[in-house]
């Protein structure tokens, strides 16, 4: 088994993700399986009680893991589903070796960086390798060079290449190569010293990428060869594209993807991009445009709601159709109502999932809105709950309906905390998690989008429809058209009478893959062409 470990400098988001992810297409592209683990420096145990503004979106794995958004690119990108194992944190490390202390299972010994708490970053590193069996594992080292808590993951890497041998891994660095407005210079001294803070600390990295907004000229790859001390045959460059989806393509076609085999001694065969080539021109060369207006709580940072954006994407690939997503933030229709009436220009409407009563009356307008004009909708999660509400108010007339979670004391519990919840006291990783199978029923916009009267999706909430007002909301109207199996939690709603308005309260873009759009997602952007085409509403 062979590791490859990216690092990276100058900045944070500079791309680490999408590099890991796509290194790994490339080998999967020639026949290698591959995995990808993402360590994460935070002391946090996992991400999932942090603020979406602070780390962007919380990427939730088939058994429930709350772990760091790239993992939905290595899952996009490989279309293969990642256990929570496969996200590391600073928190998981040092929650294991002090409960290890107390245990007394290092026999009086003190505990230290290293050995102790460098040799449980390599166990678990290993334990992902062997239980996943694939020719290749990709590590990805979250944060940048030189930040002191990512030291000790750099030093467990550093190790790792002297036990594991250099034939058997690789070092990939990736930092920023900026360009001055003023020059129009290329500046590579930033990723220089990137590189030698990366040497200070013991690893010189066998590969270099370059990333800028523009493909890199021969002096700043010359000049990156020779102060990062290899051949100019291992220097690439990850500049801007319209798509994430081309940076695979085009660094495979600048080499990269032969110089890794080679490197890794693997042995060379040829690539096979025709489907991931298909795709990329679906998505790079549409025939149409639809415009969504995507209101959420979180709007300031893009990166809150990327999964959600992808599974846009995708299900616009499927129609031939590119997505522009407008981001909304909620609060801007509760501070000016007037302002609900720009709603009007979308061709379609989005409530993504959300915490806590910031911007939900907002966000009620908005689903309101699209309901009376009849303007294509999804909602999801919070969305999916939400819309319970605004349905409850202004069609079931149930006065002050709300959420327990936004009004404890509405006269109307819509919404309410699900039972198993109510004795919960920590909120790390106790909402109810992960996929869960759905009972679809037929003659539905459900059963016709998923084709199967059973599904498997992935959860993330405290909080569900109360089981006591499903009669008169049906009474007037809605329809719950996908239900848990003891049909006791409501999954999916609709209103057939409309053209199209749909949500869940699973989140189907974490299952969402290029070429592989998620049925609820694929949908709503058909419903919004269609729409806008002026096509009779879609049988799907």
């Amino acid at each position: 088994m062979q590791f490859i470990f990216v690092t990276g400098g100058v900045l944070s988001s500079v791309g680490k993700g999408i590099l890991t992810s796509s290194i790994g297409k490339m080998l999967q592209t020639r026949g290698y399986t591959v995995t990808a683990v993402k360590v994460d420096p935070y002391v946090n145990v996992d991400a999932g009680t942090m603020n979406p503004y602070i780390h962007g979106e919380v990427y939730v794995t088939d058994d429930g893991g709350e772990t760091d958004l790239d993992l939905g690119w290595y899952e996009r990108f490989m279309d293969i589903n990642l256990p929570t194992d496969n996200n590391i944190t600073t928190g998981q490390i040092y929650q294991t070796v002090i409960n290890k202390e107390r245990r007394g299972d290092f026999l009086g010994r003190c505990v230290q960086i290293v050995p102790h708490v460098t040799n449980e970053i390599k166990r678990r590193i290993r334990f992902v390798a062997e239980k996943e069996k694939v020719d290749v594992v990709l590590t990805e080292c979250g944060g940048t060079v030189g930040d002191i808590e990512g030291l000790p993951f750099l030093e467990a890497i550093r190790q790792m290449r002297l036990e594991e041998g250099y034939e058997n891994t690789l070092y990939v660095h990736v930092a920023l190569v900026p360009i001055l407005d003023v020059t129009m210079e290329m500046k590579t001294k930033p990723l220089q010293h990137s590189v030698n803070e990366l040497r200070r600390i013991g690893i010189q990295p066998d590969t270099i990428v370059a990333r800028c907004t523009k493909m890199i000229d021969s002096e700043a790859l010359r000049k990156i060869a020779l102060f990062g001390t290899i051949p100019e045959e291992a220097v690439f460059c990850s500049y801007n594209v319209p798509s994430v989806y081309q940076v695979p393509l085009i660094l495979d076609n600048q080499g990269m993807g032969d110089y890794i085999c080679k490197r890794l001694r693997l042995p060379d065969k040829k690539p096979q991009w025709s489907q991931w080539n298909e795709f990329v021109d679906a998505i790079s060369k549409p025939r149409f445009e639809v415009v969504v207006a995507l209101v959420g709580k979180y709007a300031g940072l893009v990166d809150s709601y990327v999964s959600m954006s992808e599974a846009l994407r995708h299900g616009g690939a499927s129609c031939q159709t590119r997505v522009t997503i407008d981001y909304i933030e909620a609060e801007e229709f509760e501070r000016q109502p007037n302002k609900l009436e720009i709603l009007q220009k979308y061709n379609g409407i989005f409530i993504p999932y959300g915490f806590g009563p910031r911007g939900t009356e907002g966000k009620i307008a908005a689903i309101r809105y699209a309901r009376e004009n009849d303007i294509p909708f999804l909602g999801i999660c919070y969305g999916f709950q939400l819309a319970v509400v605004e349905f409850a108010r202004n069609v079931c007339r149930l006065e002050n309906a709300n959420s327990t979670e936004i009004n404890p004391d509405t006269p109307h519990p819509v919404i309410d905390l699900m039972p198993e919840q109510r004795s919960i006291q920590h909120k790390g990783a106790s909402m109810r998690l992960g996929a869960h199978n759905i009972i679809v029923e037929e003659n539905t916009i459900a059963y016709r989008l998923y084709c199967a009267t059973e599904i498997y999706e992935r959860h993330r909430h405290r909080w569900e429809v109360n089981a006591d007002y499903k009669e008169t909301l049906e009474k007037h109207g809605l329809i719950f058209s996908g239900k848990s199996p003891d049909r006791r939690r409501m999954e999916i709603l609709e209103l057939p009478d409309k053209y199209f308005f749909f949500a869940s309260q699973f989140h189907g873009e974490f299952k969402s893959r290029p070429g592989k759009p998620d049925p609820e997602y694929y949908g709503f952007v058909k419903a919004c062409l269609d729409k806008k085409l002026e096509k009779p509403r879609s049988q799907f």
